[in-house]
């Protein structure tokens, strides 16, 4: 834990400004960007701490959205999804807008109903290098990407692999009108297997299950 610097104080606890909600150290903040039509900026709260005219300060650790990271955003990437980076600062506590809640890959996929301050994170991010950790992750589909959320896919009822609708020379509608599929590599096989439910999905158990590993 970093030391308090001379003059300084730690505090337990800091109440946003015009509203009853409190922050504390471990908290995620989504704070007041430079530019107006500019998304807040979401960080999670080191440190609270005062100086001797009260002015209180917060050390935070950013989140880097998709397209602020080297590579910028990608097809994988969720619209709510975040990177926890190494990227460390100091601001002011005033800057503070409100309160949000960064989930874990698996728990945000289990969530019913996702809210304006539901987040999720599955990479850590090097600000520096713009390298990932982890820096391997479960692909899926013909074309080997990593799981969105926001997209619906559809399961092989024969290798039981996941697949995108679009991959699969479907709509998006036609896919939920699916009883059963099959993918184009096990429909030269006779597979005669009751129905599986049609789920939008590819977490089950808090596992991921794939074939194949890529980086």
């Amino acid at each position: 834990m970093a030391k308090t610097r001379p003059g300084k104080r730690d505090l337990d606890s800091y109440t946003i400004k015009g509203t009853n909600k409190v922050v504390r150290a471990g908290d995620c903040v989504l704070m007041r960007p430079s530019e107006s039509d500019t998304a807040p900026y979401v960080a999670r709260v080191e440190k609270i701490e005062a100086d001797n005219r009260s002015n209180c300060k917060v050390r935070v650790r950013w989140y880097y959205r998709p397209e602020e990271s080297l590579g910028g955003r990608r097809q994988f990437h969720g619209a709510k999804e975040l990177f926890l980076s190494d990227h460390l600062d100091v601001q002011s506590a005033d800057t503070i807008e409100g309160k949000c809640i960064v989930h874990t890959f698996k728990n945000y996929t289990k969530l019913e109903n996702v809210r304006p301050e539901d987040y999720y994170c599955r990479f850590e991010y090097k600000a520096a290098t713009g390298a990932f950790l982890p820096d391997r992750v479960a692909v899926y589909c013909k074309c080997e990407m990593p799981y969105n959320p926001d997209d619906l896919m559809v399961q092989c009822d024969g290798c039981k692999d996941w697949y995108h609708p679009a991959c699969s020379g479907m709509s998006i509608e036609q896919a939920k009108q699916l009883d059963l599929f099959v993918c184009s590599d096990c429909a030269s096989v006779d597979v005669k297997k009751p129905p599986t439910k049609l789920t939008e999905s590819p977490v089950m158990n808090g596992k991921l299950e794939t074939k194949r590993q890529k980086k």
